[in-house]
């Protein structure tokens, strides 16, 4: 490669790590072109970018953002989920597509600008996607409003029997 390119590709790598809100590092050897094929559509689908980039290059790219610890894990053929929207997608993603897929290995996270290990990825993953957790809040926060909006129909529902109670007592009475 020359040596523009690799200028290329490490500015490209570079401004995705800053761009990104997590990245996770894999080892995709023993995966044949249908389950990369596949595995590539489900992260497409989460707006994750999967990408295959040289070691060193990847270095570089990390050693110009001062991302420090990632060198140990450069080693053999490397692929990068950008999690561009969500930091938790990228870890669901590839923690999910390893436990029926044994041959992808999760090397290391980045995460903010730090480093994490596998076992963090592993924690990540287990985390509601961004989606979900708005959910439960959107949840938490209608859920005094339906108590609020029975109550007041229990008031008038109750209101309601007390005025037919009145009317009927003043039928008998007439």
């Amino acid at each position: 490669m020359a040596r523009p390119e690799k200028e290329a590709i490490v500015s490209m790598v570079k401004e995705k790590l800053q761009n990104s809100q997590g990245a996770v590092l894999t080892d995709y050897r023993g995966l044949n072109v249908a389950e990369i094929t596949e595995l590539r559509n489900k992260l497409r689908e989460a707006k994750v970018e999967f990408k295959v980039i040289k070691n060193t290059l990847t270095k570089r790219a990390a050693d110009e953002l001062g991302i420090e610890g990632l060198d140990p894990y450069l080693e053999g053929p490397t692929a990068i989920a950008f999690g561009m929207e969500d930091p938790v997608a990228p870890a669901k993603i590839l923690a999910d597509f390893a436990k029926t897929h044994n041959q992808l290995e999760l090397k290391v996270g980045i995460l903010d600008g730090k480093v994490i290990d596998k076992a963090k990825i592993k924690e990540l993953a287990e985390l509601p996607s961004k989606g979900e957790l708005i959910a439960k809040v959107l949840g938490g926060m209608s859920s005094p409003l339906y108590g609020f909006a029975g109550s007041l129909q229990g008031i008038l529902r109750n209101f309601v029997y007390v005025l037919n109670a009145v009317k009927d007592k003043k039928a008998a009475e007439a």
